[in-house]
């Protein structure tokens, strides 16, 4: 079977590969699409940490069961959403039910071969029937769910105010949870293409270039640029009795000032993958039509395409919202 692998930083190839074979516990799976994910362009370019070449990247996955589950959730020929988090399930976290924030998690296409190939086996716990979503906006749910997540965690109320500092895919998503979820949306962002791009998405939403902010507060305030400098700069935005919330991961450290973080009782919440609930509730509101999945999806190829195409994304991210790999069905 064919599959896209980085053989090394700024080094695609189109390889073929054996077909999976089955195995116990696991589902087959013909991939449908795929979404390019910001980790694929950091794989890419060489800024992933912890991450061995080669590697087959992709973790936003729509599939067709080429076999059954065991329990009989998932029959031959259902469209899937996969969930890319392989969780241990025997760690406190998991036990726990936090299955998304494992001690010994393994993120398909970065710790283990991923979805950018024709087939692939992935545990059955880990599919999500998608009866009612096209390939395209199944492949689409799992960057979702992550903003979905950070806003279910926030307690976001109904009518608050929330500000969004970052409007890339991940910020997008999480401003359009937050305006479902009922609250009022700023979204954030030192780049116009972007903002312009995110505008679309989250109509409702306001805009507002970094370097025209004012100094309005919001109830809760969501991090999605992965800059810490931002990071450590977003609790001047929160509220008193507000909530912020960490959606970006980076290296460095977090310096608050303690007596504004407690003067403000500023609750801190971090934010990491998502978990089934958060996959449902995005799969549901795109039943519903309440997530524009085409404007969403900017950028479209094909595994063969994508020799090209996600090298010339990876160097023009600010006007792509979302980048698919379509498999040909």
């Amino acid at each position: 079977m064919k599959s896209l692998q980085c053989d090394a930083p700024h080094s695609l190839t189109l390889v073929e590969r054996a077909r999976p074979d089955d195995v116990p516990g696991q589902v087959r799976l013909r991939i449908a699409a795929i979404g390019i994910c910001g980790t694929d362009y950091h794989i890419y370019g060489g800024n992933q940490p912890f991450l061995e070449y080669p590697r087959v990247m992709g973790h936003e996955l729509s599939a067709y069961a080429l076999t059954d589950s065991t329990d009989g959730r998932i029959t031959k020929g259902d469209l899937v959403v996969v969930n890319p988090y392989l969780s241990c399930g025997l760690c406190r976290a998991c036990t726990n039910g936090k299955p998304n924030c494992c001690e010994n998690i393994a993120v398909l296409g970065v710790h283990t071969d991923g979805g950018m190939c024709e087939e692939i086996t992935v545990p059955e716990d880990n599919l999500y029937a998608a009866k009612d979503l096209t390939p395209q906006a199944a492949a689409m749910v799992e960057f979702l769910a992550i903003g979905a997540h950070g806003v279910r965690r926030s307690a976001l109320v109904s009518g608050g105010s929330a500000l969004i500092v970052g409007a890339g895919p991940i910020g997008v998503g999480a401003a359009l949870f937050a305006h479902i979820a009922g609250a009022h949306v700023t979204l954030r962002d030192t780049s116009a293409d972007r903002l312009a791009l995110a505008g679309k998405i989250v109509p409702a939403a306001s805009v507002e270039l970094v370097s025209d902010a004012g100094t309005d507060v919001f109830d809760t305030v969501f991090d999605a640029t992965g800059n810490i400098n931002a990071m450590n700069a977003g609790l001047n935005f929160v509220a008193h009795g507000g909530a912020y919330v960490l959606l970006s991961v980076v290296k460095g450290d977090l310096n608050f000032a303690d007596p504004e973080f407690h003067k403000r009782e500023t609750t801190l919440f971090a934010s990491r993958n998502a978990l089934k609930v958060d996959f449902e509730h995005v799969m549901d509101c795109m039943a519903k039509g309440l997530v524009p999945v085409d404007d969403i999806c900017t950028h479209r190829t094909t595994l063969e395409g994508a020799l090209n195409d996600l090298p010339k994304w990876a160097q023009d991210r600010g006007t792509v919202v979302k980048a698919l790999i379509e498999l040909a069905q």
